[in-house]
């Protein structure tokens, strides 16, 4: 199926410095629209403007935090100041820290949500604003299946994935009126650098695909990690014109390991 309604559209898509976000990035440019790559890691998002660029695909990059709700309103008229008015908003950046809730320190429980949370808020909120004057656009957050299902040692990353996923089909709701779309994509165990963070040095990954009884974790029913092309596929399904009725939906891409009713 070819997806239409992304070309020369302009995507602004957040976390595109790796994994998910980057993949995003690509499979959007590749399909045509101009993207707007945003990113705190100025290094990590200049690898990837270079990367399309020399690919012949429209990027640029843009080093913001998404925690910074000033500097995104800036980022926000800047972008639209440049390229055009954005089309499509794709929320990927997201931090991850792992531990028991009786050992995790305030900041890193304030620190998961500030970007994981507050930041799609501050994001969407500024794309939205001008969204609704041209009644038009689509909005997708990734968040991840750890939101619906449980997780030892994961209680920060999956509530503010939570809140982030909730957020969004109530953002959702909001601006049906005005014809905006707002899907979530909710990955499971993905091979980025933020799950091989996770398992630590000499992790295998095949632990996380036949599961763990003694922390009461499924493995991945289809056998195998996500690659971050896999979600950016699905992102851009949402965006497109051929998702044109869907809304508030929120999409599993986990190989059927959340067993997502």
């Amino acid at each position: 199926m070819e997806l239409t309604g992304i070309e020369s559209t302009v995507a602004l898509v957040t976390g595109a410095g790796q994994g998910i976000g980057a993949a995003v990035a690509g499979v959007l440019a590749g399909a045509g629209a101009h993207v707007a790559a945003v990113d705190r890691n100025a290094e990590a998002l200049a690898t990837v403007v270079t990367k399309l660029e020399a690919e012949g695909q429209s990027a640029r990059g843009y080093r913001v935090d998404v925690c910074d709700s000033e500097a995104v309103d800036v980022l926000v008229r800047r972008v639209e100041d440049e390229l055009g008015p954005v089309g499509i908003l794709v929320n990927a950046a997201g931090v991850l820290h792992t531990g028991r809730v009786v050992e995790m320190s305030d900041r890193q429980w304030s620190d998961t949500f500030s970007v994981n949370a507050a930041g799609v808020f501050h994001v969407s909120r500024a794309v939205a604003r001008r969204m609704v004057g041209r009644r038009r656009g689509a909005i997708v957050t990734v968040a991840s299946n750890a939101a619906g299902v449980p997780r030892a040692e994961m209680a920060a990353y999956a509530a503010s994935k939570a809140a982030s996923a909730h957020f969004t089909r109530c953002l959702g709701l909001e601006l049906a009126d005005y014809g905006i779309r707002c899907n979530v994509v909710s990955p499971g165990s993905t091979d980025t650098p933020m799950l091989r963070a996770m398992l630590g040095e000499g992790g295998d990954p095949r632990q996380v695909i036949e599961g763990s009884p003694a922390a009461y974790k499924v493995g991945i029913p289809l056998r195998k990690l996500a690659q971050p092309r896999d979600v950016a596929e699905a992102v851009a399904y949402l965006v497109s014109d051929q998702a044109g009725h869907v809304t508030m939906h929120d999409l599993y891409v986990d190989g059927g390991a959340a067993l997502h009713v």
